[in-house]
């Protein structure tokens, strides 16, 4: 194949799956720091005329993985790399993605022209946790969605039919959770939830039939998991028999495995966007799946020139 993948820091374990998919090594490059911190790249090999793929997630410490992800693109463009392609299956900053009080930036463009900037020439992520994000860019975009995968988890463990109900934590997450309960011929449930500040919310009064149910909480990430564990607490107290939660990024912040742990959620389902630490990966309720599969097909379809819109079978807006 006349193309090559590197990646960042990030999430290295993630980035070594997509290139064993697509049977081929990842790119030698040097990602590191000086003394001081500042970060230093070096592309070890030639990349002259060809096109390059870079994997790396913006989770925590986001400006370092940005940064880094940056200067590698600033690296292979200066080293007359054909087309770069980022792949940042975890895009940060998606939340700050407009005004909702005065004197606040709209970060996530920012983000995104700072990018731009840098020298990609065309964006792979999945879930944006703000779809018109991708209207931020001047570039192509695509955007893929662990859907597919989450339901076949559910699907294979016989986790779906009248028995189970699709729950989203709030307003916002309902068109996510319909595809879901669609494909798990599952009804729907809403948390009616009030925001007290960020990462600060409380749980009201459950929409929808949870009793006598096995429920599933979907929603897109899992940051401070303030919200999720009043979720699931909530749907306890209106009768549900199990509860437990599926998202697309694990961020996991703060305080967020205690209270999870705290919790009567039996299992918390996640893709392996941002890599969790050794720790994390040991607690029993965590369950990880895997995308590299489908990096690695939008991958080789975009280096074809093939469409990938069957990959987007899943999209929200439906």
């Amino acid at each position: 194949m006349d193309f090559l993948v590197f990646s960042g820091n990030s999430n290295q374990k993630l980035a070594q799956d997509v290139v064993k998919k697509l049977g081929m090594r990842l790119g030698d490059a040097t990602v590191t720091k000086f003394g001081d911190g500042e970060i230093f790249v070096k592309i070890n090999e030639s990349v002259r005329g060809r096109d390059v793929f870079v994997i790396q997630s913006t989770n925590q410490p986001a400006e370092a993985h940005l940064m880094e992800l940056m200067i590698m693109v600033d690296a292979l463009k200066r080293a007359s790399a054909s087309s770069i392609t980022a792949v940042i299956p975890y895009f940060g900053y998606a939340r700050q993605d407009r005004t909702v009080e005065p004197r606040v930036p709209i970060t996530a463009k920012l983000i995104a022209d700072l990018l731009t900037t840098s020298g990609i020439d065309r964006l792979v992520t999945m879930d944006l946790h703000a779809g018109q994000i991708q209207g931020f860019f001047d570039i192509p975009v695509d955007n893929l969605y662990a859907t597919p995968i989450l339901s076949e988890y559910f699907i294979n463990k016989n986790m779906y039919g009248k028995d189970y109900v699709v729950v989203s934590p709030d307003a916002g997450g309902v068109p996510r959770a319909r595809i879901y309960a669609k494909t798990l011929e599952s009804s729907l449930a809403i948390i009616d939830k009030r925001r007290m500040g960020p990462n600060v919310a409380k749980a009201m009064h459950v929409i929808g039939d949870v009793n006598d149910k096995h429920v599933i909480i979907i929603d897109d990430m899992i940051d401070t998991a303030g919200t999720l564990s009043q979720a699931a607490s909530t749907v306890m107290e209106h009768g549900a028999k199990s509860v437990r939660a599926a998202a697309t990024h694990g961020v996991l912040s703060g305080p967020a495995v205690e209270r999870i742990l705290s919790s009567p959620l039996e299992e918390v389902i996640l893709c392996d966007t941002i890599e969790l630490s050794k720790e994390k990966s040991t607690i029993s309720k965590f369950k990880v799946l895997k995308t590299g599969e489908l990096f690695a097909e939008s991958i080789l379809r975009i280096f074809n020139k093939e469409s990938i819109s069957s990959l987007f079978k899943y999209k929200t807006e439906q």
